[in-house]
């Protein structure tokens, strides 16, 4: 299977999820700027929304959107136990995973990482972050994990928090956050995959500064 992604971008999720469940990947870089691909060829004959992740599995079958590809993963290996496998735990699975995506990644660090974002499109965005984060932190006090054991919500939310030292958000504030954030951080899979990718997008910065 291939895996379109971008360096610290959402993809990561999934980078994280394959490391964990140990799937066998094939990445594919998308400089997510020019829409090109490593070859030269247009990254929008295969997402014409130019966005990652983009997963193209054995079949041929292209799947988009974070919360499905990384269940796609899950269900793929479910020795991995990165899902349940159905019932109210997986609803729950949902929730987190729609929380992430629409009140964190969208709602909030996307303004605040777009260039084309203007300052009262910024403002809003940080004026949601307290209520969003209080609310994650109540959750989190108690807990290791989103779920009961670590899953794809957390394979999510651990590249969104990342995203928290490009925006001036200091996680201190929220101490459970911070805490699992850090916890995350030591996960091998999680550590690995950040690894790499910090490397690629130091080297794309150089690129783009060069250029």
């Amino acid at each position: 299977m291939d895996l379109y992604f971008a360096p610290l971008a959402c993809s990561m999720a999934t980078h994280i999820a394959a490391y964990e469940a140990r799937c066998p990947l094939n990445f594919i870089l998308v400089d997510l700027r020019s829409k090109r691909l490593p070859d030269g060829s247009d990254f929008l004959a295969i997402n014409p929304m130019g966005q990652v992740p983009v997963l193209k599995t054995a079949t041929g079958a292209v799947l988009t959107e974070n919360p499905v590809v990384l269940q796609f993963i899950a269900d793929q290996h479910p020795e991995s136990q990165l899902a349940p496998s159905g019932g109210m735990a997986r609803y729950r699975l949902q929730q987190w995973l729609s929380f992430v995506t629409s009140e964190l990644h969208k709602a909030v660090f996307a303004p605040l990482l777009s260039p084309l974002s203007n300052a009262g499109a910024k403002e809003f965005a940080r004026s949601l972050v307290p209520r969003r984060l209080q609310y994650l932190n109540a959750h989190l006090e108690s807990r290791t994990f989103l779920l009961d054991g670590f899953s794809v919500a957390d394979c999510y939310l651990a590249t969104v928090l990342n995203w928290a030292a490009f925006c001036d958000i200091d996680l201190k504030t929220w101490p459970a956050v911070l805490g699992y954030f850090h916890s995350l951080r030591d996960r091998p899979s999680v550590a690995r995959a950040l690894g790499e990718e910090i490397e690629l997008f130091q080297e794309e910065q150089k690129r783009r500064n060069a250029g």
